[in-house]
This record gives structure tokens, sequence and C-alpha cells, in this order.
């Protein structure tokens, strides 16, 4: 078997409670399997290191083993750092590229790092993609902008990498700013040389194509399909081929031409849960052919987010709007646990996670709420992190990672 594709399986079986390899972590889902893990901290007590910071990034730290990978926006500058994870010093850093600017909240640093336990991919916001080992060398380096046309989204691009089974896939969903087709590529992770690059059409029009989700992957037994949300529209495509399977128009019903997609799908127990700009919240079955809008659709509901990725163990999805009002939906149907629940009201960017059942929850003002997962609503703690945030909480070895504008740091004690 490909050593990409047993890392990949290794990383979502047995080193689950480990590795936060990627942004939504071990499952692709924003869900860890950690037990006994932190519900009270400030930014003194609890705190096992903290790691000063240039400044924000909505990029997620990842950490494999010792190694605690970041995207960091310094100036005009974009590095990788290298955190060792015991100490919290920083090890290496290497400098991706130059060109950073800020647009409203984000800037070029907001794509997160994955890695395979062997290699750490990065990358930027400008369009430049790299390559290390973990001792800090640079393997390769790929220039999308200059290959395919520069990136012409409204708020700049944002999307991560994923990797799995042996390919890293790209998308890059666009048209507020360009004629150019939206596309996806396919990029073998030893050279970073293109393997598939297919168009993704849409007819969305004016922001509508824009997207800065991160694909994801459906897998039942041996079938497996890229999912891909934007422009409008879910597609299912072959992960060799790129060819698109099938396609839902179920993002904006409206067709309203501002209606440009953040949150991304999560995929679960065989279905795609897929935000849009609010509403319709639509859980999609997968495995269609051709035009599914009206055959796979298990359910849709009003209450969906618009920044924040939702988080699911299967049995009940959880949603976060950007005000912070909470919904616990049945994941099956749809139908409401328990819904509209406040917490602190302020903005929220960042995803929520769900680990030892808990939901965290966290706003822009750094404020992380900790909710008891399940059918009762019920807020455990709120922890003040007292900076700006947009980053998503990473969880490994009984300890959480919370990157603010000022700092990344490491909450309670590791377990080994």
């Amino acid at each position: 078997m490909h050593r990409f594709a047993c890392l990949a399986m290794i990383s979502v079986g047995t080193l689950a409670a480990e590795n936060w390899p990627q942004w939504r972590g071990p499952s692709f889902d924003g869900v860890s399997a950690e037990k006994a893990l932190p519900t009270k901290w400030t930014t003194e007590e609890g705190v096992t290191w903290k790691l000063p910071l240039p400044g924000r990034s909505g990029a997620t730290p990842i950490i494999w083993g010792e190694h605690v990978f970041l995207n960091v926006a310094d100036g005009e500058d974009l590095h990788l750092w290298d955190v060792d994870r015991t100490t919290g010093k920083l090890r290496w850093q290497q400098k991706l590229a130059g060109g950073n600017y800020k647009i409203n909240k984000q800037n070029m640093s907001s794509p997160s790092p994955v890695t395979d336990g062997k290699t750490v991919f990065v990358l930027t916001g400008v369009g430049i993609f790299k390559a290390f080992d973990f001792s800090g060398k640079e393997l390769w380096m790929r220039d999308i902008q200059k290959d395919y046309g520069k990136f012409g989204l409204n708020w700049g691009y944002a999307s991560s990498p994923l990797l799995w089974n042996g390919s890293l896939y790209v998308q890059v969903l666009h048209g507020m700013k360009t004629d150019d087709p939206s596309y996806l590529l396919r990029i073998d992770p030893k050279t970073g040389k293109t393997l598939t690059k297919v168009d993704r059409p849409t007819d969305a029009v004016v922001e509508s194509p824009d997207s800065y989700t991160t694909p994801q992957i459906w897998k039942e037994g041996a079938k497996e399909e890229l999912i891909i949300t934007g422009g409008d529209v879910v597609t299912g495509h072959d992960p060799i081929t790129l060819k698109e399977l099938w396609r839902a128009n179920v993002l904006n019903p409206q067709n309203n031409p501002m209606n440009r997609i953040i949150a991304s799908a999560v995929v679960k127990d065989g279905l795609i849960y897929c935000p849009t700009r609010v509403k319709p919240l639509t859980a999609l079955r997968p495995g269609g052919r051709g035009d599914v809008t009206k055959t796979h659709v298990a359910w849709q509901n009003p209450n969906g987010p618009d920044v924040p990725s939702p988080v699911t163990d299967g049995k009940y999805l959880y949603v976060t709007n950007d005000r912070g009002i909470l919904w616990n939906l049945n994941a099956k149907t749809g139908e409401e646990i328990w819904g509209g629940q406040r917490i602190k009201p302020a903005i929220y960017s960042s995803s929520p996670v769900l680990a030892d059942g808990k939901l965290y929850v966290t706003s822009e003002d750094g404020l992380v709420t900790v909710v008891k997962a399940g059918p009762t609503f019920e807020v455990l703690a709120e922890n003040d992190m007292k900076e700006y945030t947009l980053s998503s909480p990473a969880i490994s070895d009984g300890q959480i990672f919370i990157r603010t504008a000022g700092a990344l740091y490491c909450i309670g004690a590791r377990r080994r």
C-alpha cells in the first residue's frame, strides 16, 4: 500500500487520539476522541506554555508528535513555524512568500497546513505552495497563481489543502474578481506536480462563485468521492480523475448574487452536511450520478452557519452562527434537539470542536465557551483568552491548542 495511503488510514484510526494533522483534525470533521480534556482555564492558570505570535491568522495549528506547525503572517512576509510540542519554543521557521496583505479580517496566512507525519504541506493566500520535511528542509515549491492565473476571490484565497490517499487536493473556486474558470487540482505530495486538473463550471454570478471552503472526502467501503462546496452547488468527484460524478444545486435557492460560501462541509455516517450563507443547511446522501438536487437531499434546516463550520458525532449536529447562537440538530433528520441558545454575544468565526462530551466554541473576542454535548443545553465554562481570535482550536494528547492574534497557547497537561 502507498505510504501516504497508510498514513492517512493510521491518522484516522490508531493515532486519532494523538495527532491533529490538518484543520479539522484526524477525522476531517472537528471531532476528537480525546478524554479528560480541560474545561476551565485562564491565560495564566492551566497554561502549559505560551508562545508570542506576530499577528492574527485564521489558520489552525496542526500537531504531529513533538511538532506543532503554524502558517504565520509577519508583516509582508509569510512563514511556516515549527514549534516544539513540549517546550513551546520555536524550532525553526521558513519563509513561504512575500506579498502578504490584509483584507477585512483575514490575511494571506489563512490556509492551514497539513501533514502525513513525515512532510508538512502549506499553502498561502498568494498561491505559493511548499512542502518541508520535519527538519525544515524545503522539498518542493509551487506558485499556483503563476501556473493557472490570479485568484479572483473577493476576500482573498483561504481554502486549506486536503491530503488523502496519496494525493493533495486544492480547490480554487472564484469569480468575483476574474473571468477565469474555477478549478480543482490533484497534486503529487512527493514532487508537487499536478497530476490532474479539471475546471469546475458554475452558473453562479457576482460574488456567489467565491468559495473559502476546504474539500472533503466521503468513503464507504471501496467507494470514495471528493466533495466540493461552492458556486451555488455541491459536487462529488472521482478522487483520481476529478471527473464530476454528481451535482446538487442546493446552496443558493434564492439566486442571491452575493452568496459566497465560507463554512466547509462535514461528512459523517453516510451524509454530507453542506452549509451555505446561513440557509438552507442541507444534508445530502452521496453516491449519486448526474443532477441529484431532487433525489439526494436527506433534509434541510433554516438555521445554518455562515462562517463557522458545523460539527457532528453522527447523532447530533451542532451549529454555531456568527452571533453566538447555537443549535443542536438530529444529524439523521435535521429535527431540532435544542436551538436558539445564545452564548455570550460576539462575532464567531472559529469553527467549534467536539471532544470529551464537550463543545468548544470560540468568539472573535477570544472567549472559549465550553458547552455540554448532548440533548440538554448547558454552559460548563467560559474561558477568556483576552485577544482577537479567528483560528479553530486543535486537540492532541489531552491538550488544547488555542491560537489568538498575540500568542499560541497550550492548555492542560500532556498525557504521556
